[in-house]
C-alpha cells in the first residue's frame, strides 16, 4: 500500500491505521509493502513517511525522490529476514539495468547532499511553520475551501461548494482556477478537486510563503 496515497489526494493514514495493518499481516503471515515512490525522501519531512506511524515495513519500493529524478531510477529496500532467505539460494530475477553505476552514484551523492544541507529537516520546518499554518488560514478566509491535509512538502486543498456538504466545485471552476495560477505565475499542480501544494523539499521560507499569498490572491478574485 502507498504509505500516503499522493495522486489519490495525499491521504495521510488516521491514527493506528498503518499499525492495524501492521498487526493483520503479522497475524495472518503477510508481507507488508509500503509504496514510497511519491512520499519518501523528504517528501513528508521525513525520510520514509512510515517513520511518522512507527511502523517498519517488510519491503519498501521507491524511485524518483532518491536522487531527485536526475537518472530515472528505482528499487526495493528489504528486511533482513526476507534478505537472508536468499543466504544459500540465488534470487531467481534481474533485470536489463539492475545496479546501473550511474544510476547508483547519483543516489548516493543526492543522498549525501540530502543530509549535509539538512533537506528533509527543511522540509518539516516548511510544512510545519508556514504550508500548514497558512493553508489551514486560507480555509477560514476562503469559504470554497473544504479540507486541508498533509505534512511536509505535502498538502492537499480540497475546494467545494460547501464546507458541510462537501460537495466539490466542478472542473470548469478548476480551469479557472488553473488559468488564474498560471497567470501569476504559479504552477499548480492538480487533480480532481483538489490543488497539490507540493513544492520541493528545498523550497525556502520566503519561497512558500509567496507561493500561499498567490494562491490568497487568486481566490480572492475567483470568488
Amino acid at each position: 500500500i502507498e504509505t500516503v496515497p499522493g495522486t489519490a489526494g495525499i491521504l495521510l493514514p488516521p491514527p493506528g491505521y498503518l499499525a492495524g495493518v501492521r498487526a493483520l499481516c503479522d497475524k495472518y503471515d503477510i508481507l507488508l509493502i509500503l509504496d514510497e515512490v511519491m512520499c519518501g525522501f523528504g517528501r513528508t519531512g521525513e525520510w520514509f513517511a512510515f517513520n511518522a506511524f512507527d511502523v517498519v515495513p517488510d519491503l519498501v519500493t521507491f524511485a524518483k525522490g532518491v536522487n531527485s529524478g536526475y537518472i530515472p531510477v528505482g528499487g526495493v529496500i528489504i528486511s533482513d529476514a526476507i534478505a537472508h532467505t536468499f543466504t544459500e539460494r540465488v534470487f531467481p530475477g534481474g533485470l536489463t539495468y539492475s545496479g546501473h553505476p550511474l544510476a547508483s552514484a547519483t543516489i548516493v551523492a543526492t543522498i549525501e547532499t540530502m543530509e549535509d544541507e539538512k533537506v528533509v529537516e527543511n522540509a518539516k520546518h516548511i510544512g510545519a511553520t508556514v504550508l500548514g499554518p497558512g493553508l489551514e488560514a486560507l480555509k477560514a478566509k476562503h469559504s470554497i475551501i473544504g479540507e486541508v491535509r498533509g505534512a511536509g512538502v505535502f498538502w492537499a486543498v480540497e475546494f467545494v461548494t460547501d464546507q458541510v456538504t462537501k460537495q466539490p466545485v466542478d472542473a470548469a471552476w478548476m480551469g479557472k482556477l488553473r488559468s488564474a495560477l498560471l497567470a501569476h505565475k504559479l504552477l499548480p499542480f492538480m487533480a480532481d478537486n483538489r490543488l497539490h501544494v507540493v513544492p520541493p523539499c528545498v523550497v525556502t521560507e520566503e519561497e512558500a510563503r509567496e507561493g500561499l499569498a498567490i494562491i490568497d490572491t487568486v481566490l480572492g478574485e475567483l470568488t
